[in-house]
């Protein structure tokens, strides 16, 4: 449903975009809002693209949905997006949708689909459309238990309307990339049925020492991601009150939202816990810089300047782990993550005893983006596909295991590399930001860490890729029960996002990777299936690259032995051979 906007490097980076985001005037303002907000400034408009505003209520009305859908068509008119709004129910078909990149739900209450067009709303979602819900979005459709997990919470109930302090977690997501690490807003805040934290990254939440009514026991999530079911799917719970339209800074918040459910820009929208900062944005303890050059800390952001040098956390990480950090290149600009290299406070140290992770994007293969730095080039394709371009924030995921290093951009895997030289170790040694030189600006935030990392605690969603580059894909996108499952050219769409879950099951479009029958004998086929727990739907990868059903014994396959659009995928008796080697997120 969702084409790729990621020939996006944008013209990748003939375009340099402003260090920061900003408000830029409207052309034409609204009565209620002087400014409407853009993105990133000096980032390449987003392509053409449509978005439905549905506001229909079967419940208590909020009487700033007018305000509210004026201030949407305010944002398209500056960010080129077409804003259609309606009350009709009668739009839910899959005809109809099917030319909206998102679907934004404002101030919804009650029931307010019926099943058939709830069937044609799931459709829309599992073949990789967008939902943005807004404030009472949260307060609709309890009945309806995919609504609940698009939404990720459902309403409580509320204190009266109250100032309060928003602690902003994720400063990277194009939601929430312009606020600081607190933002006192005004509004109706509600408390939830549920905690999204477990199945969504939380970009804000709410301090409830700093308001009266909080039930949450102090994790108190406010605005939230997630991939869900093959689409994208965005929550904030702001948007109660008529003056919050008129907010720069909650418009800013509200374009973001709309931004990534639609597809223009990227983010790491996996579920996050158990990471500790190693920088937090208020305090540079515990770093020393090596070499000349270094970082201007300012917002609870870390800028480059000048160089050949590093700066680098003093306490070394090791056994497995994780990290996560946030960087923003300003244009054309050179900087890298290093890893596993010794103390030392010459910066070449870690060039020669280490390994680093580039973020210039416009080197050689293995020294661009999300290689491993003249050892392993990023999957190119994968990596265009997660990567936001100059003036808009990536988030990497560094995951070490033992001796192999893999590299998540925006939630994406793009590089898998293995450390066979004995004079070096991931294992053991410290972590790095490079200032490459003057002229390179590059700017980081929220680096953390969690160790034991190379665990997988959570489900990962993506592409997986066959023999000759091809993607696991279903066939013309149907979920009917039997529908065959095939190779096909990658396209980014819901019917080739599959979620590889801890449970051993391999899903997409709501649906499970199955083997027809439970059968064992060569050339049984391979299908989608309802999800029913069985050995048939159980999928265990192997360190040779192949995924095998453990039922079965055998092997995870592509069909004859010329691989083409539409090849066939089916079990078969393991070799090891490329029509047998596959790439999951």
């Amino acid at each position: 449903m969702r084409t790729p906007v990621r020939a996006r490097l944008r013209t990748l980076l003939g375009v340099v975009a402003g260090a920061a985001l900003a408000l830029a005037p409207q052309a034409a303002a609204l009565p209620a809002a002087p400014h409407t907000p853009t993105a990133a400034a000096g980032a390449a408009a987003d392509p053409a693209y449509k978005v439905l505003v549905f506001s229909k209520t079967a419940g208590f009305r909020h009487s700033s949905i007018d305000d509210g859908v004026a201030a949407l068509r305010g944002l398209g008119t500056a960010n080129n997006f077409t804003v259609d709004a309606t009350e009709d129910a009668q739009t839910f078909t899959a005809g109809n949708l099917a030319q909206y990149k998102a679907v934004v739900f404002l101030s919804t209450t009650g029931d307010v689909l019926n099943s058939t067009q709830q069937t044609a709303f799931e459709q829309y979602i599992q073949g990789g459309g967008g939902y943005v819900g807004i404030h009472a979005a949260a307060d609709t459709e309890y009945d309806w238990p995919f609504y609940e997990g698009l939404a990720g919470a459902l309403f409580h109930s509320h204190p009266a309307i109250q100032p309060a302090t928003v602690k902003v977690e994720d400063r990277a997501h194009d939601s929430t990339a312009h606020l600081g690490a607190a933002w006192q807003r005004t509004d109706e805040w509600y408390n939830y049925r549920t905690n999204p934290r477990t199945t969504a990254r939380v970009l804000a939440s709410l301090d409830e020492s700093s308001y009266s009514g909080g039930n949450m026991a102090g994790d108190h999530p406010i605005a939230w991601c997630k991939d869900y079911q093959g689409g994208r799917a965005y929550y904030t719970g702001g948007g109660h009150t008529d003056e919050s339209y008129a907010e720069p800074a909650f418009r800013r918040h509200l374009l973001g939202g709309i931004r990534w459910a639609a597809g223009m820009t990227d983010a790491d929208c996996r579920p996050e816990t158990g990471y500790t900062p190693l920088f937090d944005g208020s305090s540079t303890s515990g770093w020393r810089q090596a070499g000349p050059g270094g970082f201007t800390l300012a917002d609870g952001t870390l800028t480059s300047h000048g160089g050949l040098g590093l700066f680098w956390y003093g306490q070394e990480l090791s056994g497995d782990y994780s990290v996560k950090l946030d960087w923003k290149a300003a244009g054309d600009d050179n900087s890298g993550v290093f890893l596993g290299f010794p103390a030392s406070d010459d910066p070449w140290t870690a060039v020669n005893q280490g390994y680093e992770i580039q973020i210039d994007a416009t080197d050689s293969a293995d020294r661009t983006t999300g290689a491993v730095y003249g050892f392993r080039s990023a999957d190119l394709a994968a990596r265009d596909a997660a990567l936001n371009p100059p003036g808009e924030w990536n988030t990497y995921e560094l995951r070490v295991t033992g001796e192999r290093l893999e590299v998540f951009l925006n939630g994406r895997k793009i590089n898998d590399f293995t450390n066979t030289d004995p004079a070096r170790s991931l294992r053991q040694g410290h972590i790095g930001l490079q200032n490459h030189g003057d002229g390179d600006d590059v700017s980081f935030r929220n680096v953390r860490v969690k160790h034991g990392g190379g665990q997988q605690p959570n489900p990962r969603t993506g592409e997986v890729k066959g023999v000759n580059g091809k993607c696991l894909d279903i066939d013309n996108s149907q979920t009917a029960d039997g529908t065959k499952v095939q190779l096909w050219t990658c396209n980014g769409t819901g019917a080739q996002r599959w979620t590889v879950g801890t449970d051993g099951t391999v899903k997409a479009l709501g649906k499970c990777l199955d083997v027809s029958g439970g059968g064992s004998a060569d050339g049984t086929r391979i299908q989608l299936w309802t999800c029913n727990g069985t050995g048939a739907q159980k999928w265990t990868p192997q360190a040779d690259g192949t995924v095998r059903n453990p039922q079965s014994g055998k092997c995870l396959d592509a069909s004859g032995g010329v691989w083409n659009d539409g090849t066939a995928v089916h079990l078969w008796t393991c070799h090891t051979g490329p029509n047998q080697k596959w790439t999951l997120p």
